[in-house]
């Protein structure tokens, strides 16, 4: 894209908005970057009979732009039939189905009227040969008379809004009866866990049948992906210290990398250049931290609102957004020791800020982290994995990091 008048940038402005898309998940398979792990494990289920699979992973890495892909996924030499359904909170075992099978259709031949007219050809939506009060037979029954010509992958995302062990239990009770019989179609459950038993509880007899696919944060060369596929699609590119802040700040999360690709770019079209800069970034994470879900941003201000002066606690919860942490995401008070005394200049004991962490987990200070084990012994961790970035993005724009500090981060 070359850029020759004020127009071109107002183009190219509007199109950074649908190629950093931090308000909806990636649809676009070209901008989609890395889990190529995470997709072959899934390609795997569907390609061999009887297994089904289990993706599943904190919120913000990217399970449901995953699940997109996957959506439109073809397998070699095979034809497969696809449909996504999103799980409510309302929803029970025959309507999460009924939104499957309006998707799923059948094709069928009417004869023609009339002497020497050919055969009509047509096709029917499954979900009217769906009983009202089903039962994992008759999902089977209905997947296996389309099986046969087609593979099928069914999603089920958001799995983990449905709270009803009835139900949960029949989906089970589904994916084992789909296996028994070596049906054609493949059940990909879809949902925020820190494992397949909390999503699927007490149904140890399916996991056999099951492929479980964790989903980690990205890695930093998964991120800088999701950054230059952007960037090329919009003819900019980016210093190489600016890029490595970018990364840094992401925490492996590609909901931020969209937020701060977004602004960031946005920067440097606003000042007519394809090219970002370190000025770029600080306007970014400045508009980015406006944009913020504002359930993070209320949490946040409560955690660290204080009457008391000289109060310390916006630099303790800074200091655990920068601590080191274990596969996962907890960290402990000696790990939040380095970060304070590197953020406020002193050399702080644990006993001086142990109360904080405390605090930070009741509900008085929005139980902004969790704690775990015993005394001498706790662990903590954030409860929103959208928290850290936001804490350190809002420390640096608040003077309270250095530049150098963002690469700590």
């Amino acid at each position: 894209m070359f850029m020759n008048n004020k127009l071109d940038f107002e183009q190219l402005y509007a199109l950074a908005g649908s190629t950093f898309t931090p308000g909806t998940p990636v649809n676009d398979r070209d901008l989609f970057a890395g889990r190529i792990d995470q997709l072959r494990k899934v390609s795997d289920a569907v390609t061999q009979v009887g297994y089904h699979a289990v993706l599943f992973g904190d919120r913000g890495v990217g399970k449901t732009s995953l699940s997109n892909v996957m959506s439109a996924m073809q397998i070699a030499g095979r034809t497969l039939s696809t449909c996504k359904v999103t799980c409510d909170a309302g929803d029970n075992f025959e309507s999460l189905w009924r939104k499957a099978f309006q998707e799923l259709s059948v094709y069928t031949i009417e004869p023609g009227f009339g002497f020497g007219q050919a055969d009509r050809m047509g096709t029917t939506s499954l979900e009217f040969n769906l009983p009202d009060k089903s039962s994992p037979n008759d999902i089977k029954r209905l997947l296996a008379s389309i099986s046969s010509a087609s593979d099928i992958l069914i999603i089920f995302d958001e799995f983990d809004r449905i709270t009803t062990k009835s139900v949960t239990g029949l989906m089970a009770d589904t994916i084992k009866t789909l296996s028994d019989a070596a049906i054609k179609a493949t059940i990909l459950i879809v949902g925020v866990a820190e494992s397949v038993d909390s999503l699927i509880e007490n149904h140890a007899s399916v996991e056999r049948a099951l492929v479980q696919v964790a989903l980690p944060r990205m890695s930093k060369n998964e991120i800088g992906q999701i950054i230059d596929k952007g960037l090329t699609r919009l003819s900019m590119k980016i210093q190489a210290k600016s890029r490595l802040e970018l990364i840094s700040l992401s925490q492996g999360l590609p909901y931020v990398t969209h937020l701060l690709g977004l602004h960031v770019s946005r920067a440097a079209i606003d000042e007519e250049r394809l090219e970002i800069k370190e000025q770029d970034l600080d306007k970014g994470i400045k508009n980015a931290l406006e944009q913020w879900q504002q359930s993070v941003k209320a949490v946040h201000y409560k955690a660290v609102l204080s009457s008391q002066p000289g109060n310390i606690f916006q630099q303790v919860l800074l200091a655990c957004a920068m601590a080191e942490t274990d596969d996962f995401g907890y960290f402990t008070a000696t790990s939040v020791k380095s970060p304070l005394k590197a953020g406020s200049g002193k050399d702080y004991d644990i006993p001086s800020f142990a109360n904080h962490l405390k605090e930070f987990s009741e509900l008085k200070r929005g139980e902004i982290i969790e704690r775990v084990g015993q005394t001498r012994r706790f662990r903590y961790r954030f409860v929103s994995p959208l928290m850290r970035p936001y804490i350190v993005m809002k420390g640096f724009s608040d003077g309270l990091l250095s530049r150098e500090d963002l690469s700590l981060s």
